[in-house]
């Protein structure tokens, strides 16, 4: 078996290799490794200890934070290993850890199956999944860690490990919403649904100082609405965008649409179908790679009058959004995964895109004081919306019960922390984040 490429800087495709999505994030690993299978990772990580190197991991590259991007480290790069297997009779995917959405979609999609997939498809099935995986699918068939069946693991040690509810049951719970700590996913098994191919976009556009009443009535909606629609809100540019996303049959989408009718007199409304395939891909321009980005989030349980206010009063050069929850997702228990927000009724991100780097200490403060005018109605916070949130984002990511099985599990599969570049569960014996050794 080939050894794995190995791109120092200099070599070609080097820089390709060390790009992400955020444009902020411009770091010079000393070693990046194309990893094409689970042996490779293993090489890579043995590589990192005999060269005492930090160790990030890459898939899609979405991390706001960029710990993908090790400076001076070793940057396991999984995106050769982007393959998917689908078994539509038994309705399951096997999906290499370097995937995108996007590749998982295209394999399904001919055989009228998904799985709940993120909403960007250039996104790596590996970060969303790992975090928890929300999409479009979550309120009928439950996030993307709900779906997973199985997962290939290679640990710290090196070792190539299978987890499942049957097989390395405790680290098979935290793999589902734990982030990055316990090891690098080189193959997910994901369940599939008989979801169809059709899809139905509603949005509703008001000026910003005439939205609090139709935003209200948009709110009361989410109590009884059928799992096939997914509420959406927006705020940008003096703009209140309401709306939803139904994937199904678009005649009984447009037939639910009809409930968006009290919301008064919007200046715009767009009602359109729309396959699946580009429902997911709708906003992959919008989320490219070119652009410098910061976002904060926060976990909703309701949504009372005072909260859509602060919303609605975000600076105008600032995009804020909320999604509704609910549905399959709350049926599952908190503690069967290690995501625990399961009561959440909307997911708030705030998110800030610009390209020049003077802009960068005035669009950081916009989004941190937008942000902080909703953690009053606060929960908690998705861990794939932390930025720098630090220990105080990790402690709002995971119930205390949560974070103490974490850490149980990070002392049993990574003592010494080499997996730390990611929201970090530290190990108890580490004080401080440790090297890779």
């Amino acid at each position: 078996m080939a050894d794995p490429e190995v791109l120092r800087e200099g070599d070609d495709g080097y820089d390709a290799a060390r790009r992400v999505w955020n444009a902020m994030v411009d770091r010079r690993p000393a070693s990046i490794v194309r990893c094409r299978t689970a042996p490779d990772v293993a090489a890579a990580i043995a590589l990192a200890r005999t060269e005492d190197l930090e160790i990030g991991v890459r898939c899609g590259g979405h991390g706001i934070v960029g710990h993908a991007v090790p400076d001076g480290g070793l940057m396991i790069d999984l995106s050769p290993m982007g393959g998917v297997h689908v078994d539509a009779q038994q309705q399951r995917a096997r999906v290499q850890g370097g995937a995108l959405l996007g590749a998982l979609d295209a394999a399904t999609q001919p055989h009228g199956l998904a799985t709940t997939a993120g909403n960007v498809s250039h996104t790596g099935v590996g970060g969303l999944t790992l975090g928890g995986g929300m999409g479009w699918l979550a309120r009928q068939h439950g996030l993307a860690c709900d779906n997973l069946l199985s997962a290939e693991v290679v640990t710290a040690a090196g070792d190539v490990v299978r987890a499942s509810a049957e097989e390395n049951a405790e680290l098979f719970w935290g793999l589902r919403g734990g982030g990055g700590n316990f090891g690098v996913v080189t193959e997910f098994e994901f369940r599939l649904h008989r979801t169809g191919t059709r899809a139905l976009s509603v949005e509703l556009d008001f000026p910003v100082a005439e939205a609090m009443t139709p935003a209200t009535r948009w709110r009361d909606l989410g109590a009884d609405a059928p799992r096939p629609a997914t509420l959406t809100a927006s705020v940008a540019g003096g703009v209140a965008t309401l709306g939803l996303v139904w994937v199904g049959d678009p005649d009984e989408g447009r037939r639910y649409a009809r409930s968006l009718d009290p919301l008064g007199h919007p200046m715009a409304r767009r009602d359109v179908e729309l396959s699946y395939l580009d429902l997911q891909r709708r906003d992959d321009d919008r989320q490219g790679h070119r652009q410098r980005r910061y976002w904060k989030g926060h976990y909703l349980p309701d949504l009372p009058d005072d909260a859509i206010a602060a919303l609605l009063a975000s600076d105008p050069s600032f995009a804020a959004s909320l999604q509704a929850y609910g549905g399959a997702i709350a049926d599952v228990p908190d503690d069967a995964t290690a995501f625990g927000h399961r009561s959440a009724a909307f997911e708030y991100v705030g998110a800030a895109r610009w390209t020049d780097p003077a802009e960068d200490d005035a669009r950081l403060a916009t989004a941190r004081r937008s942000a902080a005018a909703l953690a009053p109605y606060a929960s908690g916070v998705y861990v794939n919306a932390l930025s720098d949130d630090g220990a105080d984002g990790l402690r709002r990511a995971y119930p205390r019960a949560a974070l103490a099985r974490l850490t149980a599990l990070k002392d049993a599969v990574d003592p010494g922390n080499a997996f730390h570049l990611n929201h970090n569960v530290a190990p108890s014996s580490a004080g401080t984040v440790l090297r890779a050794t």
